[in-house]
Order: C-alpha cells, then sequence, then structure tokens
C-alpha cells in the first residue's frame, strides 16, 4: 500500500496537469474561433473557383495550358499530407498519417507500377515518414502558428513545378477537412491536373460557347497557378481549424480525466489516513490493557 506522502505527490502533480490541460483547452479555444471565421469566410470562394475552372476545363483544350494535362499513363503521384506540427490533438495526426498510408498503398504494384512521391506539411507527417525512408520532394514546417497566403503560394509553386517536370502526372491532397467542433473528416483529392466535369446543359443536349477575353491560353496562365494556391490555402486552413477543434476536445477530455482522478486518490487517501488513525487507535487501547 502506498504511503500518505506518495499519494498527496500523485495529487497534486494530477492537479498541476489539469491547469496545464485546461489552459491549452482555453488556448485552443480561442484560436479555434479565429482559425473558424477565416475558413467559413474562405470556403465558398475556393469551392466556387473550383467549381469554375472544373466547368472550364470542359470547353478549353487539355494542350492550352500543362496544368490541364489528363494524362495519368506517365510519372508518378505526389501526394500532399497535411498534418500539424505539434501533439496533443487526439486521432488528428493519426488519422491523416492513415489516409496518406492506405492511398499510397493503393497506388501498389496493381496500379502498373505508379510509385507515390510525398510533400510533407507539418512536423508530425514529416518525422513520420521520413522515419520510414519515403521519398520526399518537399517539407514546409512551422507555419501553422499563422498560416499565410504566402504559405499557400510557395506549396502551390512546388506542386506546379513537379507536375509540369516528365516526373509527376498528378497532384492530390490529404488533410482533415473541419466540420465541426467533435467531426472532422480525413479528405484526398486530386489537385491537378484540373478534372473537367460534364455541364448539365450538355448533358441535356445544349450546348454552350464561352468567348475569352484575352485568349484562354493568356486566361489560364495567370488563373490557374492562383486557383491552385487557392486550393492549398482552403486545405491549410481546413486542417489549422481542425486542428484547434481537435487539440480542445481532447484537452477538454484529459481535465475531466484528472479531476476524476484526483477525487479518485483524494477518497483512496482518506481511507488510507483513517485506516492508519484507526490502526492507532487500536495499538494504544492495546498497549492500555496490557498496562
Amino acid at each position: 500500500m502506498p504511503s500518505l506522502i506518495d499519494i498527496r505527490r500523485r495529487v497534486r502533480a494530477t492537479k498541476s496537469t489539469q491547469q496545464i490541460t485546461k489552459a491549452m483547452k482555453m488556448v485552443s479555444s480561442s484560436k479555434l474561433r479565429r482559425a473558424q471565421e477565416r475558413i467559413v469566410h474562405n470556403r465558398p470562394y475556393a469551392q466556387e473557383m473550383l467549381r469554375v475552372f472544373n466547368n472550364l476545363a470542359t470547353r478549353v483544350d487539355t494542350s492550352a495550358h500543362p496544368l490541364l494535362n489528363t494524362d495519368p499513363t506517365q510519372g508518378r503521384t505526389l501526394l500532399v499530407v497535411i498534418t500539424a506540427d505539434r501533439g496533443l490533438c487526439g486521432g488528428f495526426n493519426t488519422n491523416v498519417i492513415k489516409g496518406a498510408s492506405q492511398f499510397i498503398a493503393d497506388q501498389g504494384p496493381e496500379q502498373a507500377g505508379r510509385e507515390v512521391a510525398l510533400a510533407l506539411v507539418g512536423r508530425k507527417g514529416r518525422d513520420f515518414f521520413q522515419r520510414r525512408g519515403f521519398d520526399v520532394l518537399y517539407e514546409e514546417v512551422g507555419l501553422f502558428q499563422q498560416v499565410k497566403w504566402s504559405h499557400a503560394q510557395a506549396i502551390a509553386q512546388s506542386c506546379i513545378a513537379e507536375f509540369t517536370s516528365p516526373d509527376v502526372s498528378s497532384v492530390y491532397l490529404v488533410y482533415n477537412e473541419f466540420r465541426s467542433v467533435i467531426s472532422q473528416r480525413v479528405v484526398v483529392e486530386r489537385l491537378l491536373p484540373i478534372a473537367p466535369i460534364t455541364p448539365k446543359s450538355e448533358a441535356m443536349g445544349a450546348s454552350i460557347d464561352y468567348l475569352f477575353e484575352p485568349s484562354p491560353q493568356e486566361l489560364l496562365a495567370t488563373l490557374l497557378p492562383y486557383h491552385v494556391s487557392v486550393q492549398v490555402m482552403r486545405a491549410l486552413l481546413e486542417s489549422s481549424a481542425a486542428e484547434h477543434a481537435a487539440r480542445m476536445t481532447a484537452m477538454d477530455a484529459a481535465t475531466r480525466n484528472a479531476k476524476e482522478m484526483v477525487e479518485r486518490l483524494t477518497l483512496y487517501m482518506n481511507k488510507v489516513r483513517q485506516a492508519a488513525i484507526t490502526r492507532e487507535i487500536i495499538e494504544i487501547v492495546a498497549g492500555a490493557q496490557s498496562v
């Protein structure tokens, strides 16, 4: 049976841990509000921009710009894995790593020998995949303290440079999508090439022609890199908001568990102390009777 001193030390340590987890929960809650506002304002713009360019990809020749090249037979896949720089956020990083690992497994020998190269955003993903010897073409850490447009541009430029080279034929993103404070969903989506879609009007037999001013080549050369940066920025903001939500939930659960542990330890300590007092009284009474 542990002594009273050991139990008191454990109670003090648990209370200190409880204070830390409570403070981390409050910090994450404050950061979550700002991150949630940013993603709520950015998401409709990015989604509408993606819809516009998906429609545009059906109206122009794929040879009009390299980012529209949809030939998947040559080159390997570049997978951009977006994780957090820190832990203590539940299964946030684990779920993204599992999603990326499953994607890599699906691109195995049965996929005609295609390989997967990685672009790692976030310290947790970088440490995991580098220790296991994966081919890493790009890495970026420390940007989730404050996600900026320049970060998205740097990642997008790296993806475009790899995609336009003969080595890479497609680029995919894997990240946690923020849905609510208690719900995040791992998303794997194609970033490049931009996928064409069949408009409903064409499915009904109608044909719509667009007039481009200036030429489609000039518009695409300017707007497509910007579009890629916007989609990367959306993924970074989604991941940032999901990280704060996951950490807030995890720290709230840790605070409640610490409180319950303190209560159990306090009850156990009182029982041990009562047993010690009872034993001393019995010894005193027994000694008095023997005298």
